[in-house]
């Protein structure tokens, strides 16, 4: 048995091309162009890819985006004039911050201070008490791709047993309460395990959808999943080089042992990865609806 692909590559395509249809509609239709405005601090190697990776593919969708990038050593009060700038600006529909912030930032203050209509990260308490409720807001972007491919794959959700591994806030415990909830592709019985779990692979082998997100390579083996599991790999750790100087990635889950067993699995690179930056334009556009309801 070897597993299903289930391509974040090939599922993000799809959802950028109904994105572009729902981005011209409001351009004709309502004169808004969808905005977003990315404040990059320092000068991240890793975190001026991700900025440049979101500014490509809004472009590419049609949706107005700017980056600012700040010095790394401008100071809190200064970070929290400029976020309350774009809160103010209603060409702007949605912010990011992107993180780690410098240490001497606080992170939480940061977002805190982005209007929860504008947060589409989905990190301000007001949307995750809302997601906890089960209300309408934005989704954090990564657990929101994870429900996308889970869907339009055709797993069913309905009654499986869910293992989460990892409990962060950005993944691990968002997906574990978005996948228990009574909704479309939730309905599971959710287990999160994390670094104090005792006997993981006992969890770990009951899963009929395993989500790994615990940022360790290669982490979860063929011996600790059963026959027929669907495996979500949120891991994307860099093992090595290539002779070319280009990264070697791998995921959380050994791939090649697991896919033996699996039914369906995401490979890494291509699963989650290209879900992520695409769910943040599926919240974009939505602020930017959302900024026409506010106006009636």
């Amino acid at each position: 048995m070897s597993a299903k692909i289930i391509s974040g590559t090939e599922t993000a395509k799809a959802i950028r091309e109904e994105l572009k249809t729902e981005v011209t509609e409001l351009k004709e239709k309502y004169n808004v162009v969808p905005g977003l405005v990315t404040i990059l601090v320092g000068d991240n190697p890793a975190s001026q890819s991700y900025v440049a990776a979101k500014n490509k593919t809004a472009h590419a969708l049609g949706i107005h985006s700017e980056q600012v990038t700040v010095p790394g050593d401008i100071s809190e009060d200064d970070l929290l004039a400029l976020v309350d700038k774009y809160n103010n600006d209603d060409k702007i529909h949605g912010i990011l911050v992107q993180l780690p912030l410098p240490g001497h930032i606080n992170e939480a203050k940061v977002l805190f201070a982005i209007d929860p209509d504008k947060d589409v990260d989905g990190f301000h308490p007001v949307n995750i008490g809302k997601m906890m409720l089960g209300e309408q807001c934005f989704l954090p972007c990564t657990p929101h791709g994870i429900l996308e491919l889970l869907q339009r794959s055709g797993v069913e959700t309905s009654g499986a047993e869910v293992v989460v591994v990892g409990r962060s806030n950005i993944v691990g415990k968002p997906i574990a309460n978005l996948m228990l909830q009574k909704r479309a592709g939730g309905n599971a019985t959710v287990t999160l395990c994390h670094t104090r779990t005792r006997d993981m692979d006992f969890h770990t082998r009951r899963a009929d959808i395993l989500i790994v997100a615990a940022g360790v390579p290669k982490m979860i083996k063929g011996d600790q999943v059963k026959e027929g599991v669907v495996v979500i790999d949120v891991g994307v750790n860099r093992i090595g080089k290539s002779e070319s100087g280009k990264a070697i990635l791998a995921g959380d889950v050994d791939f090649d042992s697991v896919k033996e067993k699996a039914a369906a699995i995401t490979p890494v690179p291509g699963g989650v990865g290209p879900m992520t930056i695409t769910m943040l334009m599926k919240n974009t556009v939505q602020a930017a609806r959302q900024s026409l309801d506010n106006k009636e």
